[in-house]
C-alpha cells in the first residue's frame, strides 16, 4: 500500500475544537477534533486555550500543538473516512480485541510437520 503524502496549506477554526483544514491538493476537511482528544498527549488539547494554540510545521506541512502533539496529514486528510476510529472508546475497543488475539495465538501453536 502506498503511502499517500498531503501537505496542510492552512487552517481556520470554525468552532469548539473545530477546524476547517485546507490540503496542497486543493480540497478540504471540517474536523471536529473533540473525540481524539484523550490520552495522555491529546488529552491537554480539551483545553480550548491550548487547542486554540495549533499551528502548521514549517517541517512538518501538518498542524502542531505546543505540548507536541500532531497528526499525520494523511490522517487529517482522509478524516472523514477514518476520524471515528480515533476516538477512546473505539481504539479501547480495538486495543482489547487486539491482545485477545495474541493471547490466543500465543496459546495456539502449530503442530510442526516433517518434511
Amino acid at each position: 500500500m502506498r503511502h499517500k503524502i498531503y501537505r496542510v496549506q492552512s487552517f481556520g477554526i470554525v468552532g469548539p475544537y473545530t477546524l476547517r483544514v485546507e490540503f496542497d491538493d486543493n480540497t478540504q476537511q471540517v474536523i471536529n477534533f473533540w473525540p481524539a482528544l484523550w490520552g495522555e498527549l491529546y488529552a491537554p488539547l480539551r483545553d480550548p486555550s491550548v487547542f486554540n494554540q495549533v499551528r502548521i510545521s514549517p517541517e512538518l506541512h501538518t498542524l502542531v500543538w505546543p505540548n507536541g502533539a500532531d497528526f499525520d496529514p494523511e490522517t487529517l486528510h482522509d478524516w472523514d473516512q477514518i476520524g471515528e476510529s480515533m476516538s477512546e472508546p473505539t481504539v479501547k475497543r480495538t486495543r482489547a480485541r487486539g491482545a485477545r488475539g495474541a493471547r490466543l495465538r500465543r496459546c495456539v501453536q502449530p503442530i510442526p510437520t516433517s518434511h
